[in-house]
């Protein structure tokens, strides 16, 4: 039987530092273990009914942070998890990532502070590569060995095949 997986796209925002773009999902959001305080990941979300991947992810960005995007940006890591536990209502859930190079900017999209609070999205963040490498809080990263995928990505370029992300 073939796994119910929710279907979300991500953004791997790069500004021209090479710092990254991250949001902070807090407790309840299935994304947070019930051991970790919150998580840090790229911004994006569920792929609605009817919508192709970008579509979804030039939504997610403009509701989320206010960035559009006009170009189709280069697939560069999929992540699948089938654990009941990740996504409510579903068996598990893929996060495809894409590459997006933009100047720096505060975020500020169109979901209202109530809206985005509601998806219990608390904050945004510019992130720097040795930032995340020397991180010891307790929050979590997601996927959780970001480091090592955002490291190959700054220092090899985009790969020609999305590259496969464990958890």
């Amino acid at each position: 039987m073939t796994p119910n997986l929710r279907r979300s796209v991500r953004a791997i925002v790069l500004d021209e530092d090479d710092r990254i773009l991250l949001c902070r999902f807090v407790f309840p959001h299935p994304a947070v273990p019930g051991h970790a305080k919150a998580v840090w990941t790229a911004p994006g979300g569920g792929i609605e009914p009817g919508e192709d991947p970008l579509t979804a992810l030039r939504r997610e960005l403009r509701e989320e942070t206010g960035l559009t995007i006009t170009v189709d940006p280069p697939h560069v890591w999929h992540q699948e998890i089938v654990a009941a536990d990740h996504a409510p209502g579903f068996d598990g859930f893929t996060n495809d990532y894409f590459l997006i190079r933009a100047s720096h900017f505060q975020p500020r999209g169109e979901l209202t502070d109530d809206q985005l609070a509601a998806e219990n999205l608390a904050a945004f963040r510019w992130w720097q590569l040795s930032e995340i490498v020397s991180y010891a809080g307790r929050e979590l990263f997601s996927p959780r060995d970001l480091a090592t995928p955002l490291t190959a990505l700054l220092t090899t370029g985009t790969p020609t095949h999305p590259v496969q992300l464990g958890l």
